[in-house]
């Protein structure tokens, strides 16, 4: 909660000016992508990571619609629609099947406990947080606190992929990093053209093919879902 009335204060800028309409309801959306990701990280059941990606997710799909809409860049409606179909239908649907088809539903335990994974997160979206908000970089398009708070969903989904020992959160981390970079390309890069948003969605639906494949085998091999004895050598 700190992290946030921390983020919301310093995107409102100065005491003296008080933030759109506009920015408001931005700011909270890119709030609302870390507290999902924080999510992801917290909770134990691999179905409920799922779902917690494909809320992040829509939450950027609305995002997306929204500044198309409050900056007149028509090509991000056709990004929203597109980001919606892929992430928050598709992806989501493809790993709950393959879940059901591996018949697990706990997350594989972490390096490190909950709580410390945690604070190790909340040190590393600040630091984030911070650090690019420091660059000064500066959009027409979106504020330099989303811009941060990109930085800070970048940084944690490396957390989950470097500590959860289960393969589907390591692929929650991963997708929910590519969500960190989209949600930066929509403060630096508006306006880029829509083939190269499409292009980003393509690598992603090619990492869902990687992802879904290695837990097939996976699974197939060891009966379960578990990275853990993959630091094992066998002849």
């Amino acid at each position: 909660m700190s992290m946030v009335l921390t983020i919301l204060g310093s995107a409102s800028g100065p005491a003296h000016s008080s933030p759109s309409v506009f920015e408001g309801v931005t700011n909270t959306v890119a709030v609302l992508l870390v507290l999902t990701e924080f999510g992801m990280l917290r909770v134990a059941m691999l179905r409920a990571q799922v779902r917690l990606y494909a809320l992040q997710s829509l939450a950027l799909s609305v995002l997306a619609a929204v500044v198309a809409g409050g900056k007149d860049i028509p090509e991000l409606y056709v990004l929203a629609v597109l980001s919606f179909l892929l992430k928050v239908v598709v992806v989501p649907l493809l790993i709950l099947t393959l879940l059901r088809g591996a018949g697990t539903s706990i997350a594989g335990s972490g390096v490190l406990g909950v709580a410390t994974e945690v604070l190790l997160s909340l040190a590393v979206a600040l630091f984030g947080f911070f650090a690019i908000g420091g660059l000064g970089i500066r959009s027409n398009v979106l504020s330099s606190a989303a811009l941060g708070l990109s930085g800070s969903v970048v940084l944690v989904a490396f957390v989950i992929m470097a500590l959860r020992r289960d393969v589907v959160s390591q692929a929650m981390g991963f997708f929910s990093l590519e969500n960190g970079v989209s949600l930066a390309s929509l403060v630096v890069a508006a306006g880029m053209p829509l083939i190269l948003e499409v292009a980003f969605l393509f690598d992603l639906l090619v990492a869902v093919v990687v992802f879904g494949v290695l837990m097939r085998v996976h699974h197939r091999r060891v009966r379960s879902l578990s990275t853990a004895t993959l630091d094992r050598l066998r002849g």
